[in-house]
């Protein structure tokens, strides 16, 4: 039996997030609607080249071959397109053979109203005023950064990093170091390693990636030969004593991340190289310098002169 629609992980994804639109972005922006409209049909059985997040989509696809039965996942597309300038994106998922079926096209108006309508966990755009209105909405929301992503596909595993304040947790504890430095940061986390963090806006995407990996584990145990798909990381510039509440957060939630590098201020980008990530969550930009990495921003909280949920 297939998993309920309330049970499942699902992700919405924009057509500028999954395919290379810069030439039809181009289009609109110099000629208008009606321009942007006769080039896509023009342009119909063009097929659109891979967007920054098509790899990561693809992998995740994969887990309903993987298992058939339960169906875990879903993608749906969420677009600024109308329908008819939204053909071409649905005719080069089938060619790439996605498992792509429903869609919402809403013709010049931002979709992320409607994440919480398809049961998303993740909504990926690479639309700045969609990713952050959806997330000033507390929807769970991330921007796809440019970069120059090659998609290995001799390689089936799916790795996904998190930065853990301000993503996994709320920015409590990051409003404190913002505000009165490390020592002081270092001191408050001391007096409240045993209180859990409030979660943050991609905490719900944690949790359900852990009933995959669940999954992967009992798949596993019947089948020796099982090859993971799954691995996920979390990488935090906390270092101890401030990782004893992270520790206690994640137990409480009842998941834990295959990887967890708390690196005391060290630069990320030499785990994220050895890590490979198909996507990285981080709340701060200047974390998210890697030009052939799938980075995400995520613009939330003390970071981001955002409300906090």
């Amino acid at each position: 039996m297939a998993f309920p629609i309330e049970d499942k992980l699902v992700i919405a994804v924009s057509s500028s997030a999954l395919f290379d639109l810069t030439e039809s972005d181009t289009v609109f922006r110099q000629e208008g609607p009606l321009a942007y409209k006769a080039f896509q049909e023009k342009n119909l059985d063009k097929v659109l080249a891979h967007g920054v997040a098509f790899p990561f989509i693809r992998r995740f696809l994969s887990f309903n071959q993987r298992f058939p039965d339960e169906q875990p996942i879903e993608v749906v597309l969420l677009s600024r397109n109308s329908p008819a300038t939204g053909r071409r994106v649905f005719r080069s998922i089938e060619h790439y053979g996605l498992g792509i079926t429903r869609a919402a096209f809403v013709s010049g108006a931002s979709p992320f109203s409607y994440i919480p309508a398809f049961n998303a966990s993740l909504f990926l755009s690479g639309n700045e005023g969609d990713v952050r209105s959806a997330v000033h909405a507390e929807y769970p929301a991330g921007l796809v950064l440019p970069s120059q992503v090659k998609d290995n596909e001799a390689d089936s595993g799916l790795r996904i990093a998190f930065d853990f304040d301000g993503v996994l947790a709320d920015d409590e504890s990051e409003t404190v170091f913002k505000e009165n430095g490390l020592e002081q940061f270092q001191e408050y986390e001391q007096q409240n390693q045993n209180r859990v963090h409030n979660p943050g806006p991609l905490a719900g995407l944690f949790q359900k990636l852990s009933k995959l990996q669940a999954l992967e584990d009992a798949r596993l145990q019947q089948d020796s030969d099982y090859e993971r798909i799954l691995r996920t990381a979390i990488i935090t510039a906390r270092g101890a004593p401030s990782h004893e509440r992270v520790i206690t957060t994640l137990e409480s939630w009842g998941v834990s991340a295959n990887e967890t590098f708390f690196l005391g201020g060290m630069d990320k980008g030499r785990i994220l190289d050895i890590f490979q990530p198909h996507l990285f969550f981080d709340d701060q930009t200047s974390h998210l310098n890697a030009e052939n990495l799938a980075m995400v921003h995520v613009p939330f909280g003390a970071a981001n002169a955002l409300k906090t949920v």
